[in-house]
C-alpha cells in the first residue's frame, strides 16, 4: 500500500495542508498507486504527532509498500534520516516529490536554527505569560 504524508506547523498553514494533499494525491493517481493519507499539524520537531506516530507504526508493522511526501522536511525537521532507515530495513520505497527542490545544506542549517529559536522563544514567552497570569489573578483575589 501506498501512505501519502503531509504535514504543516500551525493552523494558519491548513491552506497549504490542503496543497500538500492535493498533490499528493495528484501524483499517486497519475502513477496508479492505490493511497492512504496521512496529516499532521504541529512542529517538525515535535515527535509525538498522531499521524506520524501511526506511520512509523505502519512501517515497522510491514504494511506500506511505499511513502510519498512533497518534500523532506515535511517529515520532520531533524530525523527524518531515521525515519527514511526504517523504511529502507522494512522495503519501504521513499519517493519525494519535490527532492530536487530540497534545500542545500546552508539553507537547511538556517532554517533548523530558525526553528529551534522559535521552539525556545515560544516556550519562553508561554511559560512568562503563566507566570503572569497567575500573578495578576493573586492581585485579583487579594
Amino acid at each position: 500500500m501506498t501512505l501519502l504524508y503531509a504535514r504543516v506547523s500551525s493552523h494558519d498553514q491548513k491552506a497549504d495542508l490542503a496543497r500538500q494533499v492535493a498533490l499528493l494525491e495528484s501524483f499517486s493517481a497519475a502513477n496508479g498507486w492505490n493511497y492512504e493519507v496521512l496529516q499532521d499539524l504541529g512542529s517538525g520537531l515535535n515527535y509525538h504527532k498522531k499521524g506520524l506516530r501511526l506511520l512509523i507504526k505502519r512501517i515497522c508493522s510491514n504494511e506500506v509498500g511505499r511513502l510519498v511526501i512533497t518534500n523532506k522536511d515535511r517529515l520532520l525537521r531533524f530525523g527524518s534520516e531515521l525515519v527514511f532507515a526504517l523504511c529502507e530495513h522494512f522495503g519501504t520505497e521513499v519517493v519525494v516529490i519535490n527532492a530536487s527542490e530540497d534545500a542545500i545544506f546552508e539553507e537547511e542549517l538556517v532554517q533548523d536554527v530558525l526553528e529551534i529559536i522559535t521552539v525556545f522563544s515560544a516556550r519562553l514567552y508561554g511559560s512568562r505569560s503563566h507566570k503572569n497570569k497567575q500573578v495578576l489573578d493573586a492581585l485579583r483575589d487579594a
